[in-house]
């Protein structure tokens, strides 16, 4: 029905695209569905829910200099004058703004589930993955899930008509142990297009999750200071994204709170670093076809052998610098605002193997696994949390796990230490990220092993 609805209205869109363009220079209408399922066997519970469902349209229009919006649950059979009506509350600019400019264009995406599953089947994977997780020594609770995303959007302005559809599903495997008063948990995610694959991936995973588990519990803090590391995959992607995710989203420019913008054309990594963002820039959690400003898709190289290139931007935020927008321009619904988002973000391969890159470590540690993260876009300083570590001497590992772990200090301190580079991509997303404190939407980062020199505590 959601994309069916949604294809249904395009022509409803166009008839009141050219009547409101009467009154105004440009006039655009976004309409979006997202629907996600989550099903979940754990050893407390077993659970399919619908979650986080919406259908609905936002008009956009041009007048006074800048641009006011009008959101709705449907388009057919709106009262012009009622729109206009709320669409004459609008924001006064201190500058005027240009008009959008568009190329014609008319286009239709689509990326589905192309081995979808039913609830029951999926239930009964999950199922077994618990039970193989639950029968390891110490493991006391299993949590595990599916989540199933379908977003459908069209786009309809007086130059352009654009829909696309596109599925995404995630696994997630949480294990507790528990040893007397001891207790720690370890989780691992996976994602795909496909529901066969993302569950496939799970279950490869099982053993090494549970292993980790009971090994966290003899796990002991990890004595403060500098080291030599090596973050896994997940952890490189929290570093992309806190160092140069949200402090290069080009609205943060606009309002002079973003370090970065005194920084393009400047060195502020070693020359070993690669960073890209983009929805087009490969298939993962943040991967769409076209952004909501009616944008398509792009792959934007943010850093260049260690000098900053470009910022992420939505339609607005471009027109302000006098800038060409990036495809960045995402909503958190319908009826928010649209703002420069990160997508996919992550750091490009190198051609090193983590083999010797742990090999070149006399004393430090191998961080894994994201736990949270912060950045101060205006200052540069960063932190980052690994659930844990584990210790490295001679080039070997020890045995020995410490956690949490967390990274801190300076950006340009941080990415200026990378030193080795491995030749192994990973890009993954099952979470969301905000705005500040709001404005969620799902993004996605990763990158290869980086070895750094890094404040650890």
């Amino acid at each position: 029905m959601s994309y069916g609805f949604l294809i249904s209205r395009m022509a409803d869109a166009s008839k009141l695209v050219e009547e409101l363009g009467n009154y105004y220079e440009y006039v655009s209408i976004l309409g979006s569905y997202v629907h996600n399922k989550r099903i979940v066997s754990a050893t407390t519970e077993t659970s399919i829910d619908d979650l986080d469902s919406e259908l609905g349209f936002v008009i956009k229009v041009y007048q006074n200099g800048g641009y006011s919006e009008y959101s709705c649950n449907d388009i057919r059979g709106l009262d012009i004058a009622k729109v206009r009506r709320k669409l004459a509350i609008s924001i006064k600019m201190e500058e005027p703004l240009p008009i959008l400019k568009e190329e014609e264009m008319v286009k239709s995406f689509k990326r589905q589930d192309q081995q979808p599953l039913s609830d029951g089947k999926i239930l009964k994977i999950l199922q077994k993955i618990r039970k193989k997780a639950e029968s390891t020594d110490k493991i006391v609770n299993v949590y595990t899930a599916f989540v199933k995303r379908e977003t459908a959007k069209i786009f309809v302005s007086k130059k352009r008509k654009l829909d696309q559809q596109y599925d995404w599903t995630n696994g997630m495997l949480m294990v507790v142990s528990k040893d007397g008063n001891n207790i720690q948990q370890n989780y691992t995610v996976e994602g795909d297009t496909d529901s066969i694959a993302c569950l496939n991936k799970l279950k490869d995973l099982v053993d090494n999750t549970t292993e980790i588990a009971v090994k966290l519990l003899d796990a002991k803090a990890i004595e403060p200071g500098v080291y030599d590391v090596i973050t896994d995959q997940s952890i490189s992607g929290l570093i992309a994204h806190e160092a140069f995710g949200h402090g290069v989203e080009m609205d943060m420019f606009v309002k002079g709170r973003a370090k970065a913008s005194e920084y393009v054309g400047k060195r502020v990594a070693s020359d070993l670093v690669n960073m890209y963002d983009g929805a087009a820039s490969c298939i993962s959690a943040a991967s769409y076809f076209f952004d909501d400003d009616g944008v398509l898709a792009h792959n934007t190289q943010i850093i260049k052998d260690g000098i900053l290139q470009n910022g992420i931007s939505d339609a607005l935020s471009a027109l302000q610098l006098g800038k060409e927008p990036s495809g960045n321009g995402r909503r958190e619904s319908y009826s928010h605002k649209a703002y420069s988002r990160m997508t996919n973000t992550f750091f490009k391969e190198g051609k090193d193997k983590l083999a010797d890159m742990i090999k070149s470590i006399d004393h430090g540690y191998y961080l894994c696994e994201t736990s949270n993260g912060m950045e101060d876009p205006k200052n540069w300083q960063i932190q980052c949390t690994a659930s844990y570590g584990m210790e490295i001497v001679d080039g070997k590992f020890t045995g020995r796990i410490v956690a949490p772990v967390v990274i801190s200090g300076s950006v340009l301190d941080l990415l200026n230490s990378i030193s080795m580079v491995s030749d192994e991509l990973k890009v993954t997303g099952s979470g969301m990220c905000g705005k500040g404190h709001k404005e969620w939407v799902y993004v996605s980062d990763g990158g290869p092993h980086l070895k750094v020199r890094a404040k650890l505590g």
